[in-house]
């Protein structure tokens, strides 16, 4: 029993439990449980740039073959364009299936104000994005967290420090390696407090919102969330068929940051750990180290169905009949925009609203009918997007030969002696 309770899953469940209770019950009360969730994602925030910069240059600089180094970088986008793209796809096919707002009346729909995000979106250019990812000042892309800006530099150090003589790298490294170890721990003790993280997101969200608030949007969030479920257990269970790994024990091996991220609605809150863990399931530092940081820029899967379907939805609720070459509009737009907005607050809808600002076709001010359940479907969004980027670095690491197999097995069996009762069957294995 004292194990049960000291389980990190168990512990994050349960919060997450009572948080919808008290939300349910006492929404005030929940409403002010925001700085909670605020101190948890924050304390995740201050070491998620060193750790970044720490794992991506040791990564590097044992590498050693920069030929090598810029084919997994390559392999890394190649694999996220395709995927999202097929996402977005995806997205837009089913919103054309089940027509979420098919008959909904936009008078009668509550609305929020959007007008912070419609500005950004309007002025939001895919150029001024890849200048953006060349920082003015190194020392300021730490301080701001800039997760793209820490990348592109921890790359360009990464690659002096591997053409550095063993001398002078070899110090260096080890010290970095030290402070590597430094801040792995202290992700360590900080996660000791993610139910109380997970507690004050969840008790917010419903305390401010309610759940009566998803009764008029409840088609589009069953929808968003059938298609991301699909998504995982139809697409990304074949790609893990075609690697010869299994989603489900995958799955099972994530599981404690999956709860943390339904709490926190944050893929940031588990990005560390991501880090650490995807590396002990068998994926070499340098792939890891490359890929997982890359991919919550790049890589992001649920919001790419989650964008297109919202698009195919306001048009809906506006009586707007797109026409086919308008929808792969839509789709061209979105692939360009989906990653210009890459790690800024509130990115779902500054996309959102500069991809409807260049169709000039859907109302922008349509946006303000999703904020209301926006919240409820971030969960879903930063799952996918989890679940997702794990994939990938999996998938890259299979296809450099970068994949320790005796590693997977291990923990895999390390999950089985945790759960007694789990078995491993042919059909099963995803």
């Amino acid at each position: 029993m004292k194990k049960i309770f000291k389980n990190l899953t168990f512990q994050v469940l349960t919060a997450i439990v009572l948080a919808v209770i008290i939300g349910v019950l006492w929404p005030d009360t929940a409403e002010e449980m925001k700085p909670l969730a605020t101190l948890f994602i924050n304390l995740i925030k201050m070491v998620i740039a060193p750790i970044i910069f720490l794992t991506i240059v040791l990564g590097i600089a044992n590498m050693g073959d920069m030929k090598k180094v810029g084919r997994v970088g390559g392999k890394a986008l190649l694999y996220f364009e395709i995927v999202t793209t097929l996402a977005l796809l995806i997205g837009l096919l089913v919103a054309n299936m089940v027509q979420p707002g098919a008959g909904l009346n936009a008078d009668t729909l509550q609305k929020g104000d959007v007008s912070e995000y419609t500005a950004k979106g309007e002025q939001m250019d895919w150029v001024d994005f890849f200048i953006h990812i060349v920082p003015s000042n190194a020392f300021k892309a730490f301080a701001e967290g800039d997760i793209l800006q820490v990348v592109f530099f921890a790359v360009i150090f990464g690659f002096a420090m591997a053409t550095l003589g063993e001398k002078v790298k070899k110090p260096i490294l080890d010290i970095l390696e030290k402070l590597s170890q430094v801040f792995f721990k202290i992700i360590g003790m900080v996660m000791r407090i993610a139910p109380i993280g997970a507690f004050g997101g969840m008790a917010f969200t419903i305390g401010k919102y309610g759940l009566s608030s998803m009764i008029p949007l409840a088609k589009l969030m069953l929808s968003v969330y059938i298609t991301m479920a699909l998504f995982i257990f139809v697409v990304l269970a074949a790609i893990c068929r075609v690697y010869k790994f299994s989603l489900l024990k995958y799955l099972r091996y994530i599981k404690e940051e999956l709860l943390i991220v339904l709490g926190t609605s944050s893929s940031e809150s588990v990005l560390p750990r991501m880090l650490d863990k995807m590396e002990k399931y068998g994926c070499s530092k340098s792939v890891t180290g490359l890929v997982i940081p890359t991919g919550y820029s790049f890589n992001l899967d649920g919001t790419s169905i989650y964008l297109s379907m919202a698009a195919i939805f306001l048009a809906q609720v506006f009586n707007i009949d797109l026409t086919i070459w308008q929808q792969i509009t839509i789709i061209g737009i979105l692939m360009i925009t989906s990653k210009g907005a890459a790690g800024v607050t509130g990115s779902g809808f500054i996309v959102l609203a500069s991809t409807l600002a260049a169709m000039k076709t859907i109302p922008l001010e349509g946006l303000a009918l999703l904020l209301g359940v926006d919240r409820f479907m971030s969960e879903a969004r930063a799952i996918t997007n989890l679940i997702g980027n794990g994939i990938a670095t999996i998938v890259v690491a299979k296809s450099e030969q970068e994949f320790n197999e005796e590693k997977y097995t291990q923990a895999n069996l390390k999950l089985k002696k945790k759960t007694p009762g789990f078995k491993s069957t042919q059909q099963t294995d995803f």
